[in-house]
């Protein structure tokens, strides 16, 4: 009996230590909760959720009815949930670091089509399907920019976009945006603006090296980005290591007119730290002589996690490029001499904070060194002894059947060497959300941005520099009525130390009319959006403006008889509704947009002599010329996309946009002349007015075509993939910009009228990717299969036929 009595006591003290172990086990757990939903919120039951630790499943579970979940595991380490649930995709979270007593808040959201569906962040400030967003939002992932050299080519596969670019590789590209102007986007490099001051940004030396993702939204948001988001949003987003391990990648190709690049990244998390790196170069000598380019790009991204709701992240990227500047080349018959070098730094900083409650805060430091240089280095051309070199004489021919013969000055002596421009900026940006349930949430911020900026020009002896502080405070709600309805109001309050303060509202409502479902036509939802946005002037514009001027003269009395006041903001107004519709159980996707914008108080150069003349004043004539808010234009078109995936592994993508723009009121020097009974004419299109500089009032704004297109042709197999993407654009209104004193005759002979002198062209590229084995893959890439080289403004031709090909290594290749 004694040894009975023994042995139960050494039992029941085995089972006190087991439950004593799993309850510290459990209690010293890293515990998952979240919610498992669709597109548009509503829950999903029995589905099966797992927590992943690298390759190994550590603990699993199915969500209520309500579709909630908790998992926990004893384990610390990186994580990852995986859900999945009958008739729905999986999908997969991002990666996030748990320890002991970490509660982790992770919500998944699954989708019934197999057409891929994105989360935006630009439209609305925080993660949402785009399914719920009222306004117009294009995505452009990291296997889409996986062969190409820049982004400017995949920008231009997206509705109610023209990319424009002046020359070859490194050649200004401006992006417009349903008829705006190129300077009206607010552009963001892990949200540090990337604009100069006013709003300017060259996509010519924009590398692909290290984008995990661009994000476009069309339509004003300075709700949420403050000043320069007139027009749109682009957003550039640098990855970050997730995999357990270093991992390490190389890229190499080569081709012809001398190009080559390389390519390496190393990523990987270490405990609760994660890391990527990534540096490229790439070099060409384009098509035409003294146009060599080339571009190298580093970037970083280093995050630490203190706990699964607190972390902080840096991340920096430096760009520096070179370009050979020859010029119109089909304007001068030669190539001028010249250079011109870009060093651009962005540097963000960020600590990430989310409560139990939900309650989410994230405070960045932004940062931006921008520099640009252009230097010639000897006059070109034939001299004729009054200081001034004639390039070779030529026919220019416009895309409307009109031509010009004859020489233009290309350069004077003393020739201008160098000048210098500098635009730096430095600011703190805090952000706030709060979910009051899982139908309503609240996004506030305020910003604080300095900006410098300084323009130099050695020869002339200027030295100009600016300086401005300002501020931006927002508010936006986010809601949804019955998992149909989805609306977002919001406000935003800009003091700007130029202009003063302006205020932008903005209003968007999304109803599913009929709700997705596996049935033709099941998946019905309309959209309607009212924004307002705002651009601060550029330095140019302030420096030159009236105000400054007469401020530069010490011309007081001026100042107060006309009421002149510092340059004013740039002013747009928005309205859009579209329609977007579900067609054969979900594998394809129609999108369609109706906008009507109008671009308000814009600034151009206004000559005084003709303003004095037509508005019967009397400015100083020492001002020459100035700025003033004085352009408006309008645009209104329709904005039509389809994605449909044919069969399992063909995806099909393609999209129209036409855009009526014009414009409504200028005071340029071509408008007054025209306003004031003469114009600009070439002798030998008598009648036909001509804007020199700017588009007259009533025509359209130039270098924006009023209609593009695009398609993608995309076929993915287990051991290969290939893409047919194609892009084109109807002829644009635009200038030779040549006057009088610029040719050989010295007349207007050389100046085109405007309407359709740029031509239309169609784009085609194709990409082959192979798997030879699973860490190398060779691939090609071949651009304008076509052989187009007019596909940029008149003078500039573009790129011939391109190739590249060249190898990809992972180590490891998990």
């Amino acid at each position: 009996m004694y040894c009975i009595a023994q042995k139960r006591r050494v039992a029941a003290q085995l089972c006190a230590v087991a439950v004593c172990a799993l309850t510290a086990s459990v209690a010293h757990a890293v515990v998952v909760r979240g919610m498992v939903r669709d597109p548009l919120g509503r829950p999903i039951s029995v589905a099966h959720v797992r927590l992943v630790k690298g390759t190994q499943v550590v603990a699993s579970t199915t969500t209520l009815p309500d579709g909630s979940f908790e998992i926990r595991s004893s384990e610390d380490g990186r994580f990852l949930l995986i859900a999945d649930a009958p008739t729905f995709s999986a999908q997969v979270s991002d990666s996030f670091y748990g320890r002991s007593l970490d509660v982790v808040q992770k919500n998944l959201q699954l989708t019934i089509s197999p057409i891929k569906q994105d989360i935006t962040v630009t439209a609305t400030g925080e993660p949402m399907p785009v399914q719920q967003a009222s306004g117009s939002v294009s995505l452009i992932d990291a296997e889409a920019l996986s062969t190409r050299v820049g982004v400017v080519n995949e920008l231009r596969l997206q509705p109610g976009v023209a990319m424009v670019q002046t020359g070859q590789y490194g050649g200004v590209t401006s992006m417009f945006v349903r008829g705006a102007n190129s300077d009206a986007n607010k552009v963001l490099i892990d949200d540090v603006p990337a604009n100069d001051v006013g709003g300017v940004f060259d996509y010519g030396t924009v590398s692909s090296t290290a984008f995990t993702s661009i994000e476009t939204h069309r339509g004003p948001d300075s709700v949420l980005y403050g000043t320069d988001a007139r027009a749109g949003v682009i957003r550039f987003e640098t990855p970050h290591g997730t995999s357990l391990r270093p991992v390490l990648t190389y890229s190499g190709d080569a081709g012809n007119l001398h190009t080559w690049r390389n390519e390496g990244t190393l990523s990987g998390t270490y405990g609760k730290a994660d890391y990527f790196g990534a540096f490229s170069r790439f070099d060409s000598s384009n098509a035409l002589p003294n146009d060599r380019y080339h571009a190298a790009t580093s970037a970083a991204n280093l995050g630490y996690s203190f706990s699964a709701t607190t972390s902080v992240r840096g991340t920096v990227r430096n760009a520096v490029s070179a370009t050979g500047t020859p010029g119109a080349w089909d304007f001068q018959g030669l190539a001028q001499n010249g250079k011109q070098g870009d060093q651009d730094t962005y540097i963000s900083g960020v600590l990430d904070d989310t409560r139990s409650n939900g309650w989410h805060n994230t405070f960045r430091y932004i940062g931006a060194r921008k520099r640009e240089q252009a230097r010639y280095f000897a006059a070109v051309g034939t001299p004729d002894g009054y200081g001034e070199y004639f390039g070779n004489t030529v026919t220019i021919r416009g895309a409307n059947g009109t031509r010009a013969t004859g020489q233009v000055i290309v350069g004077y002596d003393p020739f201008p060497t160098y000048y210098e421009m500098v635009n730096n900026r430095d600011g703190l940006d805090y952000r706030t959300s709060y979910s009051f349930n899982h139908h309503l949430s609240l996004v506030g911020g305020f910003r604080f941005q300095d900006e410098r900026g300084a323009f130099r020009y050695p020869l002339y002896g200027d030295n100009d520099q600016v300086g401005r502080s300002n501020y931006d405070y927002t508010l936006a709600l986010h809601g949804d009525a019955w998992h149909r309805l989805f609306y977002t109001v919001g406000g935003a309050i800009q003091r700007n130390s130029l202009y003063g303060t302006e205020g932008q509202p903005q209003i968007g409502l999304s109803y599913y009319a009929v709700q997705p479902g596996r049935r033709w036509l099941h998946g019905t939802r309309v959209r309607f959006q009212f924004a307002k946005g705002v651009q601060e002037p550029s330095l140019n514009a302030q420096l030159s403006s009236l105000y400054q001027k007469l401020v530069a003269l010490g011309d007081t009395a001026s100042i107060a008889a006309f009421h002149v006041s510092p340059i004013g903001a740039q002013r747009s107004r928005v309205y859009e509704g579209g329609i977007d519709q579900n067609i054969y159980s979900d594998r394809a996707i129609l999108h369609v947009t109706y906008f009507h914008s109008t671009y308000g108080r814009g600034t151009e150069g206004v000559p005084v002599t003709l303003y004095n003349a037509y508005f019967h004043q009397n400015l100083p004539v020492a001002l020459g010329s100035f700025y003033l808010n004085s352009l408006d234009t309008r645009s209104a078109g329709v904005e039509a996309s389809l994605e449909y995936q044919v069969l399992h592994h063909l995806f099909l993508r393609a999209g129209y946009t036409y855009q009526d723009s014009l414009v409504k009121q200028s005071f340029s020097s071509d408008a007054l002349a025209v306003l004031g009974g003469s114009s600009t004419i070439n002798p030998n299109y008598p009648g036909i007015a001509i804007g020199q500089y700017s588009p007259l009032v009533g025509q359209r704004p130039f270098r924006r075509p009023p209609q593009t297109g695009f398609f993608i042709v995309q076929y993915t197999a287990s051991k290969w993939s290939a893409a047919l993407k194609g892009t084109t654009a109807s002829r644009a209104d635009d200038s030779t910009f040549i006057d009088a004193y610029s040719n050989s005759s010295f007349d207007n002979s050389m100046l085109l009228p405007n309407r359709n002198l740029d031509p239309g062209f169609t784009k085609l590229d194709a990409n082959v990717t192979y798997q030879v084995r699973p860490s190398v893959a060779m691939f090609t890439q071949l651009d304008n299969l076509m052989n187009n080289q007019h596909m940029g403004p008149i003078g500039y031709p573009s790129l011939p036929f391109t190739f590249r090909a060249g190898l990809k290594l992972r180590f490891p290749h998990e």
